[in-house]
């Protein structure tokens, strides 16, 4: 990995949406948004969590002002916890969402949590207009001898796909997801590096991005395809002292001079077993150079994180001390991320090149 400077900085421009006190569905917040254009408009997809940390996905239309994301207009409610795998006995909700337009295929790909009987899974859906979608299941993951790990075993997070098609691994024409397992042991680690009251399947400290593909040739006959993942890479852990328990992937990486950028999220702090809305963990954002032509292989990273907590927005809310960035857009010549704030409300930043 280069030792260069990380070429980018990112500079918030302000609070964006809030949560309607008048309405229920979000009781407990807004926050980490999904993205996207549709007919020349620009639209916010972002989780409306109501009480008992039930969680739906919305849509929103952007209203901009010279350029700029000033604020929104909500249109509903764009996909509900009504299927067996988004619903649980302690949890229920379709979170966090990451939609991709994959030009290839024509279509938006959302990647999302379903929060269901088991804990939480990544899931699928697609849509043409991001008003209209068509769920395509909880994802599987194929197993190989060179990844030498099942990833059906393990609950997964922070899953969002690259817009283009890569030459993945084994040679085939592949759409690429990054994604987060959790509980996957780093492939430098083995279970004697672990203390012995946890075994593998808990190794929280060690939560890192890994990335899968899906043949073109498949996705392209049967959309369905997309839920299937094989090919599994991993690409980073936590390396600096501002992400060591755990990192995660954001927004979908954007094409750069550099390569591929990728905003991610890396966590410090205490987790408490058995609790979903933490109280002791700080979240900030930072940046990687993924390469052009091997996207599971890192150019570059930002030792100091390129957003942190610190307006009260982000400071106090249902989840404290939160900056979790999860779209990003361009508009005109400037690109603007979409972040959660606290797990409470959604903020918006400018990335510059340094």
């Amino acid at each position: 990995m280069s030792a260069q400077p990380f070429p980018y900085r990112l500079e918030r421009d302000g609070l964006l949406m809030s949560p309607d006190a008048g309405d229920p569905r979000e009781a407990e917040g807004v926050l980490n948004p999904a993205a996207g254009w549709a007919e020349g408009e620009l639209y916010l997809l972002p989780r409306l969590v109501a009480s008992g940390n039930i969680s739906r996905i919305g849509l929103a239309r952007v209203d901009l002002h010279d350029g700029r994301p000033v604020g929104v207009t909500r249109l509903g409610v764009v996909l509900e916890p009504t299927m067996t795998w988004e619903s649980g006995p302690l949890n229920a909700g379709v979170e966090d969402p990451r939609v991709t337009w994959i030009p290839t295929l024509q279509v938006h790909v959302m990647t999302y949590v379903a929060y269901g009987p088991t804990g939480p899974r990544t899931a699928i859906a697609t849509s043409t207009d991001l008003r209209e979608w068509r769920r395509l299941g909880p994802v599987t993951y194929r197993w190989d001898e060179v990844s030498e790990v099942d990833l059906n075993l393990y609950h997964n997070k922070d899953a969002v796909f690259l817009p283009e098609p890569v030459t993945a691994p084994d040679g085939a024409l592949s759409f690429a997801v990054m994604h987060r397992p959790m509980g996957v042991l780093n492939p430098d680690t083995s279970i004697s590096d672990l203390p012995g009251d946890i075994p593998p399947t808990g190794a929280a400290g060690h939560q890192s991005m890994w990335m899968s593909f899906v043949p073109v040739a498949a996705a392209s006959a049967d959309l369905s395809e997309l839920a299937h993942w094989r090919g599994h890479r991993f690409v980073a852990g936590p390396e600096f002292a501002w992400e060591e328990l755990k990192i995660g992937g954001g927004p979908p990486p954007i094409r750069v001079p550099e390569g591929w950028l990728l905003l991610h999220h890396g966590v410090t702090g205490r987790i408490d077993p058995g609790t979903d809305q933490q109280q002791h963990v700080h979240y900030a954002a930072g940046g990687m150079i993924l390469d052009a032509e091997r996207p599971w292989l890192v150019v570059s990273r930002s030792a100091e994180p390129l957003l942190e907590a610190e307006t009260e927005a982000e400071r106090s809310g249902t989840v404290p001390n939160v900056v979790f960035p999860t779209a990003i857009v361009a508009i005109d010549d400037n690109l603007f991320v979409f972040y959660g704030m606290a797990d409470s409300n959604i903020g918006v930043g400018r990335l510059f090149r340094s």
